[in-house]
């Protein structure tokens, strides 16, 4: 008989061994080669190898030599060269209107009425103030030669008190030594001729400086009437700019006013417009500020004539990313031409046109700006990405400094849809 132990072993040697299952390390494999094509997919999407295009999307020209212009495309308005403002010097009341929005008026004539029953007030009430000013001037001149005449009047008294009085001391001095008066009437006598010989001097001196203040105050009144008289022809002219009128001979195009209206001093009435001359207002992008200059040209084809014209004025002010510039017709406006038309014309940015490699300008430079390009092979089935550098450009051709050749064929439509592949698959 075995013994237990030995039972025991035979019982081990006789139990199935069972094989560890495969299948974690197969879903493990696949998970890894999935993570890989996951990859692989991620970096063709992103790094962009290829991509298929249909051809009949895309548009393409050729790299070739030419002559470059650099000009800008402008959109320009129409408006008189010389232009006149209608202001309210004084404000009133609109009383009538005499002259039609629209119509030619001639320098000085009549077109507005207004009305201001404070500045007329005023004028009365400076004129009173003249008028007052006038009478006390009259008044303190008539004081004065009054008081000379009494000055003068007195010394004529005062000689002849002194020519009497020095015929009676004469007398006296024969007469007082033969004890003929007494010593009391001839010192009396000498006193009185010193006296007025006294008086004399100091009525001269009294008369004297009269004399000079009579003067300094009729100069002074004389002085204050004329400022008064300036004022009042001040307040006069005030109330003549209520009567507005024509600066100049032009027309009317703008008439800024109704009747029973009330306007303040300062406030735009409206305009005349110098109809003979005009100039072009054109709106150029803020890029251009450094290269736009006065005098410059602008080329403009109207009713199949061709115009030139120059900067005349650049405002440097910048608005809306845009700034101002007006230009002069150098031999004479078109005929035919309205204040506010539109024209289009080119500014002429550089001298002369120069000749070199040009590319015909597209959308695909708002795409790459300018440092690459899709290049065609010859057979125009594969289009490859490649660096270039790209200068000046205008709206029809664009500089070529380095990267084509005439000849490469390119892509200038968009590369919106693509701009980040290699290479291009052209679907014919």
């Amino acid at each position: 008989m075995k013994s237990q132990s030995q039972q025991s072993n035979a019982g081990g040697m006789d139990r199935r061994i069972e094989h560890k299952s495969r299948k974690p390390k197969i879903i493990g494999g696949a998970v890894v080669a999935g993570v890989v094509v996951l990859a692989l997919i991620y970096s063709t999407l992103h790094t962009g190898t290829s991509f298929t295009l249909d051809g009949q999307r895309i548009r393409t020209a050729e790299v070739s030599v030419g002559m470059y212009e650099d000009f800008i495309p402008l959109r320009a308005a129409v408006e008189p060269e010389r232009t006149v403002y209608l202001d309210a010097i004084e404000g009133g009341r609109v009383e009538a209107i005499l002259v039609e929005e629209g119509s030619f008026v001639e320098e000085g004539q009549q077109l507005i009425e207004l009305s201001n029953t404070s500045l007329q007030l005023d004028v009365i009430a400076r004129e009173a103030e003249v008028s007052e000013q006038l009478n006390n001037l009259r008044n303190t001149q008539l004081a004065i030669e009054q008081n000379r005449l009494k000055l003068k009047s007195d010394l004529i008294e005062i000689d002849y008190a002194i020519t009497r009085l020095s015929r009676l001391v004469g007398r006296y001095e024969k007469l007082e030594g033969k004890q003929f008066i007494s010593i009391n009437e001839y010192e009396d006598a000498v006193d009185e001729l010193q006296y007025n010989q006294n008086r004399r001097q100091v009525t001269r001196e009294s008369q004297d400086q009269d004399e000079k203040i009579r003067l300094a105050q009729i100069e002074q009144l004389n002085s204050s009437v004329l400022h008064l008289e300036k004022n009042l022809t001040l307040a006069r002219g005030n109330l003549d700019n209520l009567l507005i009128r024509a600066p100049r001979s032009g027309q009317l195009t703008s008439m800024n006013a109704e009747i029973g209206e009330s306007k303040a001093r300062g406030e735009r009435l409206g305009q005349v417009d110098d109809v003979d001359r005009f100039k072009a207002v054109a709106l150029v992008n803020e890029f251009y500020l450094n290269r736009v200059r006065v005098g410059q040209q602008a080329l403009l084809e109207f009713n199949g004539r061709d115009y030139r014209l120059e900067v005349g004025k650049i405002y440097p002010e910048v608005q809306a990313s845009q700034f101002e510039v007006d230009f002069r017709f150098m031999s004479g406006a078109p005929p035919d031409i309205r204040r506010g038309q539109t024209l289009q014309m080119r500014l002429v940015l550089g001298d002369t046109a120069e000749r070199a490699t040009l590319l015909p300008n597209g959308p695909f430079f708002n795409d790459t700006g300018g440092s690459w390009v899709f290049v065609l092979d010859p057979d125009g089935k594969v289009a490859t990405r490649r660096p270039v550098q790209l200068g000046r450009r205008n709206p029809s051709m664009i500089e070529v400094e380095s990267g084509l050749v005439p000849g490469d064929q390119v892509i200038i439509s968009s590369y919106a849809n693509f701009i980040e592949v290699d290479r291009l698959l052209i679907d014919q």
